[in-house]
């Protein structure tokens, strides 16, 4: 689908780093909370940003932006993606990489070119309830494949959860911290009401309070390292 989306700085999208960050388009979900639901279900008819250019910007900048965010959609669908890791790799910039953890055969080949410096997984739910978050069928032995093989060769990682009110109960992600047992970084993403979402009927949804997440969190770090709640 091609880049749709550009951000020439941020101070969020890549832990403890300056980065650009990079949108393409397309995505093989319809989660009902998405806050890109432009990227997913207008991809085709948004115009594409010039890649060349994109990668110009970046390379010119990188001595100030040294890191790059390649996020979506879902970028693994992309037939490009592999050629411009490895240009922005060439020119020493670090790499992470947002992804739905469908495609675990794409992320292999990129782990294992070491074009990618860190991977942020979305772990959309435990498995009974992983359909209803992702908004379809989803091939949860891919997601499971993803999941070890990020654990086992990724360079830096981190699982995340966005966690929805209504569809995400205290119970819900306690066992998927049962399935995440042994992870390095687990995080829970409050979901932030915008428009538009994929399912518009969640904009008057208010997010969680905070106290909920960080008692959800305090019980999670009992099987993973670290656990963070985030925005």
């Amino acid at each position: 689908m091609g880049i749709k989306g550009f951000v020439p700085v941020s101070l969020v999208d890549y832990p403890g780093n300056i980065c650009s960050t990079v949108f393409f388009g397309g995505c093989n979900f319809r989660c009902p909370f998405c806050h890109n639901a432009g990227l997913v279900l207008e991809a085709a008819a948004t115009a594409d940003e010039s890649l060349e250019e994109v990668l110009a910007f970046i390379l010119r900048r990188r001595r100030l932006v040294p890191a790059v965010c390649v996020t979506g959609g879902e970028p693994t669908l992309a037939p490009e993606l592999p050629a411009f890791l490895r240009r922005l790799k060439r020119a020493g910039l670090k790499v992470k990489l947002d992804t739905n953890g469908t495609r675990p055969e794409a992320l292999r080949t990129l782990l294992a070119e070491r074009l990618l410096d860190y991977v942020a997984m979305d772990v959309k739910a435990p498995r009974a309830k992983y359909g209803l978050l992702a908004g379809r069928p989803v091939d949860l032995q891919a997601v499971r494949a993803s999941i070890e093989l990020i654990r086992s060769v990724a360079p830096a990682y981190e699982f995340r959860t966005t966690v929805v009110p209504g569809l995400l109960t205290a119970e819900d992600l306690l066992a998927l911290g049962a399935e995440l047992a042994g992870s390095e970084k687990y995080v829970l993403q409050p979901f932030r009401p915008t428009h538009p979402l994929i399912s518009p009927e969640l904009e008057a949804t208010p997010p969680c309070a905070a106290s909920f997440l960080e008692e959800v969190a305090a019980k999670l770090r009992e099987q993973i390292k670290v656990v963070e709640v985030r925005g």
